[in-house]
């Protein structure tokens, strides 16, 4: 027998049919009685009649508790006012378990209560739907690459060195030697590309940065293109392709759970190509001209980024930075060797940075000295100046933030709620 769920019930229409699940929520009328299922896919509204079904299934009403796991056999019916837009009307129902003391009910809980019981409160429908979001922006990140020849190439958790400086690395020991968690695949992405041209890579990253601000985790994960023979303006190009489609994906295939979430979509309809582009300078002067005590050469904070960002209808993309704030392996504009070629994408909203990236230096001379001037050791990298030796190309490459996206299309004010089971400073489990 094929295994049923709930959100393809319309193919059982007026037939008879067995769902699983959990209950959750009751409500009586007299000699009918009311039960909300959900499997995971979709809810459901199930009808019990007490001309329908048993005394003993009937009687259920006073024992089925928030979610108990039980399996609903019943005939399907199309009901437009009904959750899902169909009941089952029940003939019988058997019960798994029979879950005492939820503890999260439909009363107001804490933030720390409800993050100590992250792994309950994920089942609730809000959670639920952002959740549904966050596998819509992976998909629609993946499905976009992958569709434009791009090869997903996995690169390693564990590193000898750092890529974005060595302050805010999780040093873990790994036998006889010191190693990294990852803050980036893309030094190892660079060396991909070179193999496969465009490629990406796509997991967890780790920052040990001691940030209790509601855009900071410590593991967080990321989608990294990188691009032989694209520069600054040909990485602009894709990044700004690459956000519209996975915005315009989530607006078409998450209609439902942005319904659930409030979320006003009017903003991101108009996320759509071209973006606007500035400089860097041109940014430091909307803070200027806003009132705003901003120290030129600095990197932007959360308000920065926001009134930035609130100029525009749409992301914006910050180029050409100073490049003393700015990590070694960054390119510089052959134009002006203080700035350099790198973007930043801000979203709107307040939601700030999505994306950083930029083009990388491809001339094996400059990226030693680099490497000197930052304090870092030449023999850790000497994997990665091999491929300034050996077909050394212009390249580029940006990566997107997964939990932010997520919380800028769901319009959600804390990064926490955007993975299944955050880690920041202060928080390790569940």
């Amino acid at each position: 027998m094929k295994k049923r769920f709930l959100s393809n019930i319309s193919e059982v229409e007026g037939k008879e049919a067995t769902f699983d699940g959990w209950v959750y929520n009751t409500r009586s009328i007299g000699k009918i009685w009311f039960l909300i299922l959900r499997d995971g896919t979709s809810m459901t509204q199930c009808v019990v009649s007490s001309d329908e079904t048993s005394d003993t299934v009937f009687n259920l009403e006073n024992t089925l508790t928030q979610e108990s796991s039980i399996s609903v056999t019943g005939i399907i019916k199309k009901e437009p006012r009904s959750i899902g837009g169909y009941e089952i009307l029940v003939n019988n129902i058997v019960v798994h378990q029979l879950a005492n003391d939820y503890p999260i009910s439909l009363k107001e809980h804490g933030t720390s209560f409800l993050m100590d019981n992250r792994h309950l409160w994920i089942r609730s429908k809000r959670q639920h739907a952002i959740l549904k979001i966050r596998h819509q922006v992976i998909k629609a990140s993946r499905d976009f690459l992958d569709n434009n020849g791009f090869t997903l190439v996995d690169t390693p958790i564990f590193t000898a060195n750092a890529c974005e400086g060595t302050s805010n690395l999780f040093n873990v020991e790994y036998f006889d030697r010191s190693a990294y968690l990852t803050q980036s695949g893309q030094l190892y992405s660079e060396a991909s590309a070179a193999s496969f041209g465009k490629v990406y890579c796509f997991g967890p990253t780790f920052r040990a940065e001691k940030s209790k601000t509601r855009r900071h985790l410590t593991e967080f994960w990321m989608v990294e293109p990188e691009m032989a023979y694209f520069d600054l303006n040909d990485n602009m190009d894709l990044a700004e392709e690459f956000v519209e489609n996975i915005v315009q994906s989530c607006l078409k295939n998450c209609k439902n759970e942005l319904k659930i979430l409030e979320r006003d979509t009017q903003y991101l309809e108009k996320v759509k190509a071209p973006f606007p582009r500035i400089t860097y300078d041109e940014a430091a002067k909307i803070l200027s001209e806003q009132g705003i005590d901003f120290s030129y050469g600095s990197d932007f904070g959360g308000t920065d980024e926001t009134i930035i960002s609130e100029q525009y209808d749409r992301p914006v993309m910050v180029h050409r930075w100073p490049a003393d704030i700015k990590a070694f392996y960054m390119k510089r504009d052959i134009e002006d060797n203080k700035l350099a070629l790198g973007v930043d994408m801000l979203a709107p909203e307040g939601y700030g940075e999505i994306i950083g990236g930029g083009q990388r230096e491809d001339d094996l001379n400059i990226l030693e000295d680099r490497i000197e001037k930052h304090g870092l050791n030449k023999e850790d990298f000497k994997w990665y100046l091999d491929l300034r030796k050996y077909g050394s190309v212009p390249h580029s490459g940006f990566g997107l933030g997964i939990e932010r996206t997520v919380a800028w299309i769901t319009g959600i004010k804390h990064i926490r709620e955007t993975i299944p089971f955050p880690r920041t400073i202060s928080r390790l489990e569940p």
